[in-house]
């Protein structure tokens, strides 16, 4: 037998070809969304982990305060470092280009810890060098040669810097929205108070080093010197971390990937099982032949375990390579876009090794099934076409009351998980309830697919025969219908889930920063403020722009916000300037920053005190305001009024600077005091297309793998057929009734399929981001008709074109040669 199955590879290696298909584009999903992983880490890691990612470890402070000297000391002498850089940063304002502007200078580290890349001249290197990013330098005219005056906190601290290098400019969406300065120590000493402290250690370690050793060992001798609560980390723990804090300490983004991962697997199980199933069923006959010349059963079983295994592993080295080269070419395209210039390729080895073992696996797993069921009949028995399931036999029934348990079970899990924000539970409901669907879809896509063939009426005879076929023969209409649902089904749920996941990110993204810029009026009252926001309105990217007005102060000044500056919005101007679509101001309401308190608050009007119910928001980036009419009182003389300015969707980061630099000349300010979370948000929004871009990509993969599916189950279809067309034909069916009757069942059954996929992708893909976001955002489900259908319209098309080549392999058969068919 092993002679028989060698023979089967290379004499009719093109019926392998389908199925070794089917496996590389499984692999290559599964390999590709481990990939997604390790990439998405290696790209936070170049965004948000930046500044570290040339250390081994980084210690920060728990509670934010900053290390002392002796601290310092303590972990840089530590037997297992080699190399460490202790970091000090301040902000500081600076003249150059006709205003004053604002920065970030840190000091620069040692060369095998430094974050920054140098773009062009060097270093510093002596007291009174510094180095500037290229973005800030390309917009304020400066390059190498450069001087600037530093300006730190107090009227006597500053030092006068010479630009020496110039930086790439950060992709840090933390750093991004000020200039970035590296200078030297001495720098920092001559603008910042002594004793400052340090914000953050990193260290190389000594080649061979334990590294969890090494953290034990740091945080015990820093807590040593003094340091209060230090957390010692490994560049990649310090990324996990901030991405945790960011999304209210859950480390969502590696649930997200694993369900990615979790998905994969089960769309690989399930298309390779009916793939290979297809192709063990049409060799039915053959392998009961070999029986009536005298193999035995594990003779038969042993020889298609071995074609599983050798078709298995090939197909996986392929679907391995697809994937690298489809993460690379998906990697290429993001960098090769100015806001995603961070993306970053990681090929990880448990990417490679879990390709090729679930592929070799899988395949022979799913080979058993069809093997089992040719060899547990008797020869002659398996000569003749098997009864399918239904609800009139034994089988039938057991694959019903088994779908239905999976489904009931299956689907209250998945709504159990979704409520209470587990993905894992969700995961698992979802997969039981899904394989539910496809154990009972003998028992109703025929019917379906009967009554959408009522619509094929107009055809006349070919589309009356395609009709009928559906339900004459359920087996086959369910096996090539559930081809393609598997993947429609993948495809709509990934569409919608990343509809749903955007619109929540961008949710809380609003609440986080619902303002794009603000900027204070002058208050030497040479400018009307008026015209000065009608001019920003005329700029190219501006959506909308607003004036408000100080009416009061808060009185409580022993509050954090005590004493700050009360402005006026009417409803009108909020609807069209704040980015949180939930956020309408009402009458009799004050609206306060983050952290302040909650419960009445009394505010000091031109006319006299008002009080007023305090509601707190979830963000520090807007003063407290009012709607306009909940206090009728005169603006506070000599107090700048506030312009708050909404931009386009669309603008880059660089865009965003030169609005601001224009902003700053229409309201006659300095550009430093135009501030806003508008870089942040094209930042943070970068990094989320990034990550949405990879798993956008896979989609592709999933439509191909059920495209494969629906042309193996079609070309059995006609297989089995061969003298029942044939006997048509001999009827007086044409060759192009034949063609014609073939493409509309194909239509059909793909049709039904596309929409009963789409409706559950939709359903599992809202309970998906609920059970993912739903503890971190509010999940409304989102719903992206268009991309919908266009899956449709490629199902119906691609179900179509695979009817195409069986059609016409049916109608050149003669009706004789047809008939004699065995």
């Amino acid at each position: 037998m092993l002679r028989v199955a060698l023979s089967q590879l290379t004499t009719h290696f093109r019926r392998f070809v389908a199925i070794g298909l089917a496996v590389m584009l499984s692999v290559m999903f599964l390999s590709s969304t481990l990939m997604v992983g390790a990439s998405t880490n290696a790209s936070l890691g170049a965004s948000i982990g930046e500044a570290y990612r040339n250390a081994d470890l980084v210690a920060t402070s728990k509670n934010g305060e900053a290390f002392t000297q002796a601290a310092v000391d303590a972990a840089a002498s530590s037997p297992a470092v080699e190399d460490s850089y202790a970091e000090r940063s301040t902000y500081v304002t600076f003249e150059a280009g006709g205003g004053e502007q604002y920065g970030r200078l840190r000091n620069v580290a040692p060369t095998s810890l430094e974050g920054a890349v140098l773009s062009s001249g060097s270093m510093p290197s002596r007291a009174l060098d510094a180095a500037v990013d290229v973005k800030t330098a390309a917009h304020l005219g400066l390059s190498v040669g450069s001087t600037l005056e530093l300006h730190g906190a107090g009227p006597v601290k500053n030092a006068k810097v010479t630009i020496t290098g110039l930086i790439q400019s950060t992709n840090d969406p933390f750093s991004s929205s000020a200039a970035q300065l590296i200078a030297s120590e001495s720098v920092l000493n001559a603008v910042q108070d002594a004793g400052a402290g340090f914000a953050g250690l990193q260290f190389a370690l000594k080649p061979g080093e334990d590294v969890s050793a090494a953290k034990e060992y740091i945080a015990h001798r820093m807590e040593s010197a003094g340091a209060v609560d230090p957390v010692v980390e490994t560049a990649q723990e310090k990324v996990t971390s901030t991405v945790a804090m960011l999304s209210a300490g859950q480390d969502q983004l590696t649930v997200v990937l694993l369900a990615f991962a979790g998905v994969a697997i089960l769309v690989s199980t399930l298309v390779v099982a009916n793939t290979f199933s297809v192709l063990v069923a049409q060799r039915t006959r053959e392998l009961a032949l070999l029986r009536c010349l005298g193999a035995g059963r594990s003779q038969i079983r042993g020889s298609v375990m071995l074609e599983a295994l050798v078709v298995g592993f090939v197909s996986s080295v392929l679907g391995v390579l697809a994937a690298t080269g489809l993460m690379t070419g998906l990697i290429a395209w993001a960098k090769s876009q100015p806001e995603q210039a961070f993306a970053t390729l990681a090929v990880p080895p448990s990417a490679i090794i879990a390709g090729l073992v679930a592929g070799t696996l899988l395949t022979v797993v799913a080979a058993l099934v069809p093997a089992k069921a040719a060899t547990a009949v008797a020869p002659l028995a398996a000569l003749r076409p098997a009864d399918d399931a239904s609800v009139r036999n034994r089988r039938g029934r057991f694959r019903l009351v088994l779908g239905l348990i999976a489904l009931a079970g299956g689907s209250a899990l998945l709504v159990y998980g979704s409520m209470k924000v587990s993905l894992p539970l969700a995961l698992l409901g979802g997969a039981a309830s899904f394989v539910g669907i496809l154990l009972c879809s003998t028992l109703f896509i025929p019917t379906v697919v009967s009554l959408a063939g009522r619509l094929a009426a107009p055809a006349g005879v070919p589309g009356k025969l395609a009709a009928v076929n559906a339900t004459r023969n359920p087996a086959r209409t369910s096996a090539t219908a559930a081809a393609l649902l598997i993947g429609v089904t993948l495809v709509s749920l990934m569409m919608t889930g990343a509809a749903t996941s955007r619109q929540a990110f961008n949710d809380t993204l609003a609440e986080n920063y619902p303002v794009d810029l603000s900027a204070q009026t002058a208050v030497d009252g040479g400018r009307d403020p008026g015209d000065g926001v009608s001019r920003i309105k005329a700029l190219d990217g501006v959506s909308a722009a607003v004036l408000l007005q100080p009416v009061g102060t808060l009185t409580d000044a022993t509050t954090p916000d005590g004493g700050s500056t009360i402005y006026s919005l009417s409803a009108t101007d909020a609807g069209s300037v704040l980015r949180d679509n939930h956020l309408k101001p009402a009458p009799g309401t004050v609206y306060l920053p983050e952290d302040s308190p909650e419960g009445p608050a009394t505010i000091k009007t031109a006319s006299g005190n008002v009080s007023l119910d305090a509601k707190v928001l979830r963000t520090r980036h807007v003063p407290g305001f009012v709607e306009s009419t909940s206090i009728s009182s005169a603006p506070l003389p000599g107090t700048p009024a506030m312009v708050w300015v909404k931009l386009d969707d669309s603008v880059s980061a660089d865009r965003v600077q030169a609005i601001q630099k224009e902003v700053a000349a229409a309201l006659g300010v300095q550009e430093r005091t135009v501030s806003g979370a508008a870089i942040e948000r094209v930042t943070f929004n970068s990094i989320i297309d990034v990550l949405l871009l990879v798993v956008t990509g896979l989609l592709g993969v999933a439509v191909v793998i059920a495209l494969i599916g629906v042309a193996n189950t079609l070309s059995l279809s006609v297989f089995e057929r061969t003298r029942e067309n044939s006997l048509l034909r001999a009827l007086g069916l044409t060759k192009g009734q034949l063609r014609g009757m073939l493409a509309i069942e194909a239509v059909l059954v793909a049709g039904v399929a596309a929409i009963m996929g789409a409706g559950m992708g939709i359903v599992y893909g809202w309970l998906g981001a609920q059970a993912t976001l739903g503890g971190v955002a509010t999940v409304v489900p989102a719903v992206p008709w268009l991309q919908l259908a266009a899956v449709f319209g490629v199902a119906v098309v691609a179900g179509l074109l695979a009817s195409m080549i069986p059609a016409r392999r049916a109608a050149r058969l003669s009706p004789v040669e047809g008939l004699a068919t065995a």
